[in-house]
């Protein structure tokens, strides 16, 4: 459909997580002012996690607070922090130019004992409470399903697990939610298959994805689930930032420019033009020259 618009999230937060070294607070600012100049109006920013699990988003409120100087009155853009712990929540809460609490919410019993130690049962309450304090506070929030495509451990997973989260989600009052390959693992038929079996079952629900992908992949993935109805897509300039549980380091975060490349040949419109997306990627380039060593996600 011509002109039809969809929602990009710019994930400098996913991709900053896999630099070896820190980027300093004011090149953190300065990035993402310069992403909102250029029309990128949703990013995933910054995380409210332990400094000593990772070093690089110890400085959230800091980057948080200078951000928030800048940012315009009129038609403010989406900023999410992520957040993992209640501690987190009221880090992110307190956090002035955050408007949206990202939470992972893992279908994999594993993954969340291993991340947060957590029981699927301990895990749901912190959803609610999340729910609760977020609303109360006039902030939205995303909620991802971790390991939504699958993972690596040998673990039950069918599509009427990750419907069975979805509507307990929606039952409670999340209205933003986006699939997660955590693992890297899905094909594009995957994608398809998934985003048909359940986008049905949450009717009123914003349902996106957050996809890693080899480079060659990509953009059958993000086409597959855009043919099947999603309209919200993650994606991370250059493709910085990696999937360790993937076992392959050429598996990372999906590309912007591929995101934006794929839509534009089904003619849908991102707000994002060519010339704003070469300067963001050279903006993007200069970073992963000096700060990427190595990159994990």
């Amino acid at each position: 459909m011509p002109n039809e618009q969809v929602k990009i999230i710019e994930c400098p937060r996913d991709a900053w997580q896999g630099l070896k070294d820190v980027l300093p607070t004011e090149v953190k600012v300065e990035y993402l002012s310069g992403l909102l100049a250029l029309g990128f109006h949703h990013l995933d920013a910054v995380s409210f996690v332990s400094p000593k699990h990772v070093p690089q988003m110890a400085d959230s409120e800091d980057v948080m607070r200078r951000l928030s100087l800048a940012l315009p009155a009129a038609n403010p853009p989406e900023i999410i922090g992520i957040i993992v712990n209640e501690q987190g929540l009221t880090r992110a809460l307190s956090a002035p130019a955050v408007t949206t609490i990202g939470y992972p919410y893992s279908i994999s019993a594993y993954f969340r004992r291993a991340n947060a130690n957590m029981s699927r049962d301990e895990s749901r309450a912190l959803v609610q409470k999340i729910r609760t304090e977020t609303k109360a506070a006039g902030r939205d929030l995303v909620v991802y399903i971790s390991m939504a495509f699958g993972n690596p451990y040998d673990e039950p997973w069918g599509p009427e697990i990750v419907e069975d989260a979805l509507i307990w989600l929606k039952d409670i009052g999340v209205r933003t939610v986006s699939l997660a390959d955590t693992a890297g693992s899905a094909t594009a038929d995957d994608v398809a298959e998934l985003f048909r079996a359940v986008k049905d079952c949450v009717a009123g629900v914003e349902l996106g994805v957050h996809l890693h992908s080899r480079p060659e992949g990509a953009a059958e993935k993000i086409l597959a689930a855009y043919e099947t109805g999603c309209r919200r897509f993650d994606g991370a300039l250059t493709g910085l930032g990696g999937c360790p549980f993937a076992g392959d380091e050429l598996v990372g975060n999906i590309p912007t420019e591929t995101v934006l490349a794929t839509l534009a040949a089904r003619g849908v419109s991102t707000g994002i033009d060519t010339k704003s997306l070469a300067i963001a990627c050279a903006m993007t380039g200069r970073i992963r020259e000096v700060y990427a060593h190595a990159a994990t996600d």
